[in-house]
């Protein structure tokens, strides 16, 4: 998606929910992990990320890096060499990492300055090559996770993935932008549309939609199972809140969004989204719960956490301290040396 990030200044924003039951090995005290996304954007961002990667690296704080996709700009080519010279850097990540596929990954390559690929070839590339060992991050510390994988009928989805963090319950959700998957591959078809999709795009969507929902249903039910304190569900995309329901945009994330809002709905405790791909900071709460009578209400429970993205190469600290009502908190961590002007 085309960055935004001029419509917004910078903000720094705090994220005030009250998490307090313990789960996972990280139950007690302030712990917290690094967000990130949409970096780096070609080869003149490799050093600016470098220098992200030193500033995480020398925080002692920090216990695992998320990445919420697009490990590659729009206009990069998808060959092999791009991937793996991007996981090799995310490699120097000396605590575990974490990354959800982005639709630069793979659904964009039909672009045919992307190398005119087979979309669906790329994402069995980018699975093999990001996700190495089923259920296992990556990084110079791995961490054991549990994958859908193995859950059977999604054996292909490695990618999501779901851990215990400070009492909260974690997962990654395939979502990407590109409406989901359901703009056309145009790049390799002209004759594919909306009204007229490729049969393999669209059962490619429908498969992963699936196992999204399914997965989603696997996340709350096991943190209403732990008495988990909240949730946070990590995806790519921007799921485009604020536009209509109606909107072909946005036929691509409406089941994701209802599954969330009813799932959070029945929760109610904090449910944090976070997700990358509009490339501006942002903190909200966009979703709308249905309220009687008849109308809308914003979903109090519900919270959405934007990353920065290229040209901001900055990070976000995410802490989490069960011992605090406002468990949650969120610091952007500036890069001075990647500040305008270079």
């Amino acid at each position: 998606m085309t960055p935004n990030f001029l419509r917004r200044g910078l903000n720094i924003l705090l994220l005030s929910t009250c998490l307090a039951s313990p789960l996972g090995a990280f139950a007690a005290g302030s712990v917290s992990f690094a967000l990130i996304g949409d970096v780096p954007y070609g080869l003149t961002e490799e050093p600016q990320f470098d220098r992200v990667i030193q500033e995480i690296n020398s925080r002692r704080s920090v216990q695992f890096i998320l990445h919420s996709g697009d490990v590659k700009q729009g206009s990069e080519r998808c060959d092999d060499a791009v991937l793996q010279r991007r996981f090799d850097q995310f490699q120097k990540f000396q605590r575990p990492f974490i990354v959800t596929p982005g639709d630069n990954d793979w659904t964009d390559c039909h672009r045919a300055n992307n190398g005119s690929y087979l979309p669906t070839e790329r994402l069995a590339r980018f699975r093999q090559m990001f996700y190495p060992v089923t259920g296992q991050s990556t990084g110079v510390q791995p961490w054991q996770l549990v994958s859908q994988a193995s859950t059977p009928g999604f054996e292909t989805f490695v990618e999501n993935l779901r851990w215990s963090f400070g009492g909260v319950s974690m997962a990654t959700v395939h979502v990407v932008g590109s409406n989901n998957n359901l703009d056309p591959w145009s790049g390799i078809d002209p004759a594919d549309s909306f009204a007229n999709p490729r049969p393999d795009r669209l059962a490619e969507f429908q498969s992963r939609e699936a196992a999204a929902l399914a997965w989603i249903d696997t996340v709350f039910d096991q943190a209403v199972a732990a008495d988990s304190a909240g949730v946070l569900i990590a995806i790519q995309a921007n799921p485009l809140f604020e536009t209509s329901a109606s909107a072909q945009s946005r036929q691509g994330f409406n089941r994701f969004i209802d599954k969330v809002r009813a799932r959070t709905l029945a929760f109610r405790k904090p449910v944090l989204l976070t997700h990358g791909d509009s490339h501006y900071f942002r903190l909200d709460k966009p979703l709308t719960a249905p309220v009687v009578p008849a109308g809308a209400a914003m979903l109090e429970n519900f919270s959405r956490l934007e990353n920065f993205g290229s040209p901001s190469v900055h990070w976000l600290e995410v802490t989490v301290d069960a011992r605090d009502p406002n468990v949650f908190s969120v610091t952007p961590r500036i890069v001075r040396g990647n500040l305008y002007p270079r």
